[in-house]
């Protein structure tokens, strides 16, 4: 019989709780919570009673509750459960919602059941980054891109236009640029431009075609290619000098990046 493993880890940054239970096979009774619930299935074929609705969930599904959807659940392919999910308290999601559409508003999620790559690709990997003990800025823009996207697709809360802001989003080029050694937080660039996280986020990814956290990593590993080429440094010197304290993580971007490992 295959074991159940249920971990659960919370976050002290977000203020949320992620979590994956594999090779569940118990059933869920009818039940609420006074939270939000993201949930996403990785693998098993689950009968879910929802509000008075019935669903066949499977993998790729992501579940979306708001607090006091009553749900229930059970197996009904003769297999196991692999489910990861994040649970949000309501004071956390007035935070966020503040944040994104300038409104202390609480949302609530139009459908309970849905399919969608972008959002997939976002829920998984704040799941890891969050079960990793991750402290890279990146953690939060995936959470803000996260909710800003629900609250426009799934959300009772109308979509917001995209600001410019050229002028903001070159300073943070240029913040970015002339501290990449240093630890740079989501708040440095909020102050440097002058610009909320969430609206700092929507026009920089508009403007650049990346997050703000995917181009200081670029420019950090572009310093980092430039230190190797002088064959003067050891690859854990270019590590540090180029901002990153873990080799093993430099080693990753710059493979990702290069399609090379830097000792190559």
């Amino acid at each position: 019989m295959q074991k159940e493993i249920r971990t659960v880890c919370y976050d002290e940054d977000l203020h949320l709780e992620a979590y994956r239970f594999e090779g569940i096979v118990q059933p869920f009774p009818n039940h609420f919570h006074d939270y939000y619930v993201i949930g996403f299935i990785e693998a098993g074929t689950r009968c879910l009673s929802c509000k008075n609705k019935e669903y066949t969930v499977s993998q790729g599904n992501i579940l979306l509750f708001n607090p006091n959807d009553n749900h229930s659940c059970v197996q009904c392919d003769g297999g196991t459960l692999d489910y990861r999910g994040l649970n949000i308290p309501k004071e956390t999601m007035l935070s966020l919602a503040e944040e994104i559409t300038g409104q202390r508003t609480l949302l609530g999620f139009s459908e309970n059941v849905i399919k969608n790559d972008e959002l997939n690709h976002y829920i998984r990997s704040l799941h890891q980054m969050i079960m990793n003990d991750s402290k890279e800025f990146e953690k939060e823009e995936m959470l803000l891109h996260l909710i800003t996207l629900l609250i426009e697709q799934y959300g009772q809360l109308s979509r917001n236009c995209i600001p410019e802001c050229s002028e903001e989003i070159e300073k943070t080029c240029v913040f970015m640029t002339e501290h990449f050694a240093e630890h740079i937080t989501l708040e440095n660039l909020c102050k440097c431009s002058g610009l909320s996280k969430s609206t700092l986020l929507r026009a920089f990814t508009k403007s650049k075609g990346v997050t703000p956290y995917r181009y200081l990593q670029t420019v950090r590993i572009g310093k980092a290619k430039e230190l190797l080429e002088s064959d003067l440094l050891k690859i854990s010197d270019v590590a540090m000098l180029s901002g990153y304290n873990d080799v093993s993580r430099f080693i990753q971007y710059f493979k990702k990046m290069y399609q090379m490992t830097p000792e190559e």
